[in-house]
C-alpha cells in the first residue's frame, strides 16, 4: 500500500482508540447518574425528571463514539455461517466488499446527521419532554461518532484490501 494510506490507517486508529478509550468511561458517567436518581428516589423521596434522558445521551454518545473502537478490536457482530471456512484471502475479500456497502450507508448516514445537526443549532431544538433538553449537543457528537465509524471502516477497507492483495498493513 502507498505511504499516505498507511499514514491514514495509523492516525485512524490511534484517533479512534483514543476516543473508543474515553467513551469506554461514559458508562460509569451513566451508572453515577442512575446510582444518584435511584438513592434520591428511593432515600429521599426526591426523583428527578432528568436522569433517563441524560441515561439515554450517554448511552448513545458511548456507542457511537465506541464504534470506531469496536471495529479496530473486530467486536461487531458477523454472521458466520461460510465466513469462518473461508481462507484469510477469501475473507479479506469478503470483507472489502461489505465495507463498500458499509461506507454507502454510512454516507448516507452522515448527511442526515449533519442536517439534524444544522437544524438543532440553528433552531433550538429542545426534546418534547418535561425537562426538554437542548438536542444539539448530542445530535452533534452522534454525527461526530458516525463520522470517526465511517473513517475506520475506510481504514479497515484498505487493511483488508492490502490483506486480499497478500500485503500486510498494521
Amino acid at each position: 500500500m502507498p505511504k499516505p494510506v498507511r499514514i491514514y490507517v495509523r492516525y485512524i486508529d490511534a484517533m479512534n482508540q483514543t476516543v473508543g478509550k474515553f467513551s469506554m468511561y461514559l458508562v460509569f458517567a451513566m451508572m453515577g447518574i442512575l446510582l444518584y436518581e435511584s438513592i434520591s428516589r428511593t432515600l429521599f423521596n426526591a426523583p428527578h425528571i432528568w436522569v433517563v434522558e441524560m441515561a439515554q445521551f450517554l448511552m448513545a454518545a458511548y456507542y457511537l463514539l465506541g464504534g470506531g473502537y469496536s471495529m479496530i478490536l473486530d467486536g461487531h457482530v458477523r454472521m458466520d455461517l461460510l465466513y469462518g471456512r473461508w481462507s484469510a484471502r477469501r475473507q479479506a475479500l469478503s470483507d472489502v466488499f461489505t465495507a463498500l456497502l458499509l461506507i454507502f450507508y454510512l454516507v448516507f448516514l452522515l448527511t442526515g446527521g449533519i442536517s439534524a445537526s444544522k437544524y438543532a443549532v440553528t433552531y433550538g431544538q429542545v426534546n418534547y419532554t418535561s425537562w426538554a433538553p437542548p438536542l444539539a449537543p448530542i445530535k452533534i457528537i452522534m454525527t461526530l461518532g458516525i463520522f470517526l465509524m465511517l473513517l475506520q471502516v475506510i481504514a479497515t477497507f484498505f487493511r483488508d484490501l492490502s490483506k486480499a492483495r497478500g500485503e500486510t498493513l498494521p
